[in-house]
């Protein structure tokens, strides 16, 4: 009689349908998952304006997590875009332009340009 050793994972205490017999590849998927839920989590906290179903961003994160190497290599390179500056900002609202007119702006920029500590 042979005895055989299979893995299993488990995610909030609900046994995922698919069973290893290799403990690496049981701690590989469930790595996989974690990942997919983060990236679940992210794009659901974003500021995405599109009307996705969460089943759909699952699927998706879980794709992304299994395709981690290909999505980091194209990925590579990339540096974080910041967000607009305020002059960006003000220029996108142009309402703001008169809450203050531009003498009183020029007038607190260069006080404070003139000073020395």
């Amino acid at each position: 009689m042979a005895v055989i050793t299979k893995f299993f994972v488990l995610r909030n205490g609900v046994e995922i349908d698919r069973v290893f017999e290799d403990k690496k590849e049981a701690e590989a998927y469930d790595k996989m998952l974690d990942a997919a839920e983060k990236l679940s989590d992210f794009i659901k906290n974003s500021d995405i304006k599109a009307d996705i179903d969460d089943k759909t961003i699952d699927r998706i994160s879980v794709f992304l997590a299994q395709k981690g190497p290909e999505v980091i290599q194209i990925l590579k390179g990339l540096k974080p875009v910041s967000s607009p500056s305020p002059k960006n900002k003000h220029k996108e609202n142009p309402d703001q332009d008169k809450a203050e007119p531009d003498g009183e702006k020029k007038a607190a920029n260069s006080s404070s340009r003139g000073k020395k500590k």
